[in-house]
């Protein structure tokens, strides 16, 4: 099997962490060079258009940290962040949808490019704004192929409980509306699974760039699309980033979707703090991890190297024979 329809040099940014604006640094990757994208962007709306640093985080997660009503996985900004809903809140809450479904297509395009033919492509993102994520990509020109569900623990839903709101206000009839309130409790998160379209068919695919398959059936029968039971990381006390994505379940969708060739790299042009890197290097496949913050590209480095050091040592020397055999 060919691993490359091109004699493409792979180790020019195998295993690089770049720091800047996704955009322009994709624009220095060569086309249909990596072999897959794994990222978790940004979901806020009104984070399009503001600095996407560490005093911004803090500015955000502080506004919240006394709310009865806000969701506290979700910083403010984020379009659940209360208010009047007047007809002005509503306009801005369609404009904010409509500038982050421009913005996704933005990074899109250059992701296009750089994707082999038959690369998927995993995006996480809310309940509420995964559909505008595969608009956006769609029209850079992916083929969406599914929604897969990660179940995860949750706590209990901060909205409104209209009993306990008008008892306070004194009203006697508080006690019929027990049980109702102004939203669900959220338990799974969005991963939009889209695919760049195929050359020709799945076999010429395949053969070609070492891509295009998922390795749907394992020791436990065949994968669904609701991953589970994934346990949850214990974060570095230096880690500050907020929406830090277990390993183990980064390193599924590695295992689902990228074979474990030489040429075959996965890229995240959001790696915040570097999980899906990290999850590469443990499988033995490459990555490319692009963030705008410097602070993040520094702790990302640095859980990379220490992750690096839990490897066995034979496993290491599997991947770097393997990886000289071209």
């Amino acid at each position: 099997m060919a691993t490359g329809a091109k004699q493409v040099d792979y180790g020019a940014y195998r295993n690089e962490i770049l720091c800047g604006d996704c955009v322009e640094v994709m624009k220095q990757i060569p086309d249909e060079y990596v072999a897959g994208c794994i990222t978790d962007p940004p979901y806020n709306y009104e984070f399009i258009g503001h600095n996407w640093n560490t005093e911004e985080i803090k500015r955000r997660t502080e506004r919240i940290k006394d709310s009865s009503t806000l969701v506290k996985n979700i910083p403010y900004g984020s379009g659940l962040a209360g208010g009047v809903r007047n007809k002005r809140w509503y306009d801005r809450n369609y404009e904010n949808i409509i500038d982050y479904q421009n913005w996704v297509f933005s990074w899109g395009q250059e992701l296009y490019r750089i994707t082999k033919p038959g690369s998927f492509v995993f995006v996480f993102n809310s309940t509420r704004t995964v559909a505008h994520v595969q608009v956006a990509l769609e029209k850079n020109g992916f083929y969406a192929r599914d929604i897969i569900v990660w179940r995860r623990n949750s706590g209990i839903p901060k909205g409104l409980n209209i009993s306990k709101k008008l008892e306070k206000m004194g009203e006697e009839c508080s006690e019929s509306w027990n049980g109702w309130h102004s939203c669900l409790r959220n338990e799974w998160e969005a991963i939009v699974v889209l695919q760049k379209p195929l050359k020709n068919n799945y076999l010429t695919t395949f053969m070609e760039y070492g891509v295009g398959l998922l390795k749907a059936e394992n020791g436990n029968g065949f994968q669904s699309n609701i991953l589970e039971n994934i346990k949850r990381d214990s974060l570095e006390d230096y880690n500050i980033h907020v929406t830090v994505k277990p390993i183990e379940l980064i390193e599924k969708l590695i295992e689902l979707s990228i074979p474990e060739i030489d040429s075959n790299i996965v890229i995240d042009p959001f790696l915040g703090s570097g999980t899906t890197a990290i999850a590469a290097q443990n499988k033995g496949v490459g990555y490319i991890g692009i963030d705008i913050n410097p602070e993040y590209i520094e702790i990302a480095k640095k859980r990379l190297s220490e992750s690096y050091m839990l490897i066995p040592p034979l496993f290491i020397k599997q991947q770097a024979d393997f990886s000289h055999k071209g």
